[in-house]
């Protein structure tokens, strides 16, 4: 089974009392290109995250997003700084002494103090954490790989449709190359008795001249290896693996031979017939950009 570059897959979960979401979107690439965007406190999961995503998509440039909603957690600590509120206590009994001052401070007034009550973060359990975020990302990453999976039908149906216009295309072109020669040697003929002032041409040299043509015009081989460059498409579009590369690959050869009978051609409709295997070889080119 093919699929496709592009795919989208969300999923929402929690870890304890924090709430976690995943959305993925990928788009075509190249390579394998993976991007993840997660608050600060938990960039511990990046590459954890990056390493699922890859056993799952082999090209493209897929984007994370992974947000993190701790209201209703409660994760935070409350310390007080000792030696501080002492230091505090100690000025204070200081000052009443020197000036002879009541002292009248009570827990609350000596906690508004600056930074004699400290609070923290409790520190996340990163094991526990990156364990169910992943539980979460592989319901994103099965949605993800379900819409690549319906797009890359789409896809192989197509591009096979495109293969049998170039088998058809290519029988054209081999039915149409002969009659090419048979008309180069009737005009020839007629050429050469109008030169001679309506005396018959010379039988040997037109068959010589003619031969030549042949052989310069002739595309055979150019034939037998399109049909041989789309038997090995149709044979990739059947196997389960990442076929994309390759796909580009092919589709380099298939132009180069396109281009070759085009160089060929004197013949009209033999140019039309290499004009429209052109246009659908281009067509095969695009949607294989869109192949993992």
């Amino acid at each position: 089974m093919i699929k496709s570059m592009t795919g989208y897959g969300a999923a929402k979960g929690q870890s304890e009392k924090l709430k976690i979401s995943i959305e993925l979107k990928s788009v075509n690439n190249r390579y394998m290109d993976c991007s993840v965007r997660i608050p600060r406190l938990y960039l511990f999961a990046e590459e954890i995250i990056k390493a699922r995503v890859q056993q799952t998509a082999a090209r493209g440039k897929v984007d994370v997003f992974v947000t993190v909603d701790s209201s209703g957690a409660d994760d935070c600590v409350i310390s007080v700084n000792e030696p501080l509120a002492g230091a505090y206590m100690d000025a204070l009994m200081d000052l009443s002494r020197k000036f002879e001052l009541p002292i009248d401070v009570d827990a609350f007034a000596l906690s508004q103090k600056p930074d004699v009550l400290k609070v923290e973060k409790k520190e996340t359990d990163m094991g526990r954490f990156s364990s169910d975020l992943l539980i979460i990302l592989d319901v994103a990453l099965a949605g993800f790989d379900t819409m690549r999976a319906v797009e890359g039908e789409k896809l192989r149906q197509d591009i096979e449709a495109r293969l049998r216009r170039i088998e058809e295309l290519t029988d054209d072109l081999e039915t149409r190359s002969p009659k090419t020669v048979q008309a180069y040697r009737q005009r020839l003929e007629a050429r050469m008795t109008e030169l001679l002032d309506g005396a018959l041409a010379d039988a040997s040299r037109l068959v010589q001249e003619a031969a030549i043509f042949a052989d310069k015009v002739a595309v055979d081989e150019e034939t037998t290896r399109l049909r041989s460059h789309v038997a090995q498409t149709k044979a990739l579009l059947e196997t389960g693996e990442p076929i994309g590369r390759k796909l580009d690959f092919i589709v380099q050869e298939l132009n180069r031979e396109a281009n070759t009978i085009g160089s060929k051609c004197n013949d009209t409709e033999m140019s039309g017939l290499v004009i429209e295997l052109k246009a659908e070889i281009e067509k095969v080119r695009e949607q294989a950009q869109n192949i993992e």
